[in-house]
């Protein structure tokens, strides 16, 4: 059975959408969502795709920023980027605690020419199965995950097939982006490294690199050879309250740095590699990010 949607458009502030519950970065129950006012900035529009590949949670809202131009510039073709946890990116209402203001900073980095007019697609997390969707193995300790490549499969053989049917995109991979946050930032290098005839930038934003025993730098140290990704890795020296967590939380991200490195990925050429200092895990330190974030991965061009 092929994968179902319904649409809905949103214009500037005006949303159609009720609020769906986020997830924070480690599980867990959302604040009220309702109480908060809406803060989409741009176009926008809403999808619900019925997945069948994401049996546990097959429906799945999906949020499209479209830019500044898309209406009205008909011809023109755009660069995508897929993100992961989608009801954190743009509206303070659907957020765990607080937005990334990706609207807002794409609307005012487009005019201004320091980025690419691109498409951001927010897919919305699966709330209570968020943690096995974005995980590639299933973690003994943790006695839970495993279930990223079925998340792929809809990524790739649903989801962007149709955004590319219905919004005027670039499909090759030199021009489809992946990212996101914690496990969103691990799922997120894990598929890029699956699929690179898919996807070819990946924003890798304070990856849980720990997770099944740092399965995904084992994934980076044997492959057979370097991939064509342009990728964005970064890490705050704050995400751990206690400050030995923190120091082995960048650990971590130097080991993923590192093993790049040695598979090819240049510093500052294909890969940039940041530590935030004094960041600390959550939305507001990833916001602070976004704008380099989208300067390194879609720099403006004539």
């Amino acid at each position: 059975m092929l994968a179902r949607f319904s649409t809905v458009v949103l214009l500037g502030c005006f949303l159609a959408l009720s609020p769906r519950g986020a997830q924070s970065q480690a599980g867990g129950s959302p604040p009220p969502a309702a109480k908060r006012p809406h803060t989409l900035t741009g176009e926008f529009r809403m999808a619900r795709l019925h997945s069948r590949f994401l049996t546990a949670n097959p429906n799945r809202d999906i949020i499209v920023y479209l830019p500044p131009g898309y209406e009205t510039e008909k011809r023109k073709r755009y660069p995508v980027l897929y993100m992961q946890d989608g009801q954190n990116l743009f509206d303070d209402a659907t957020s765990f605690l607080g937005e990334w203001h990706m609207d807002e900073t794409a609307q005012a980095l487009i005019p201004a020419k320091e980025i690419a007019p691109l498409i951001i697609v927010g897919i919305y997390n699966a709330g209570l199965h968020r943690i096995d969707e974005y995980t590639p193995a299933r973690d003994p300790k943790m006695r839970m995950g495993g279930q990223a490549d079925t998340y792929g499969r809809m990524l790739v053989e649903e989801l962007k097939p149709f955004i590319d049917r219905h919004y005027r995109t670039l499909k090759d991979a030199s021009h489809t982006g992946l990212g996101g946050s914690s496990l969103g930032g691990l799922v997120s290098l894990y598929l890029g490294l699956k699929y690179p005839g898919t996807f070819g930038r990946l924003a890798v934003i304070s990856p849980s690199v720990f997770w099944a025993d740092h399965s995904i730098v084992r994934q980076v140290q044997t492959l057979p050879s370097k991939l064509p990704l342009r990728i964005w890795l970064d890490i705050g020296t704050a995400e751990a309250p206690d400050p030995d967590d923190a120091r082995s939380v960048v650990q971590d991200a130097r080991q993923l740095r590192d093993a790049l490195i040695a598979r090819g990925w240049r510093l500052d050429v294909d890969l940039k590699y940041v530590e935030a200092e004094g960041a600390k895990h959550n939305e507001q330190a990833w916001a602070q990010r976004v704008p380099n974030i989208l300067k390194f991965l879609y720099p403006y061009s004539e």
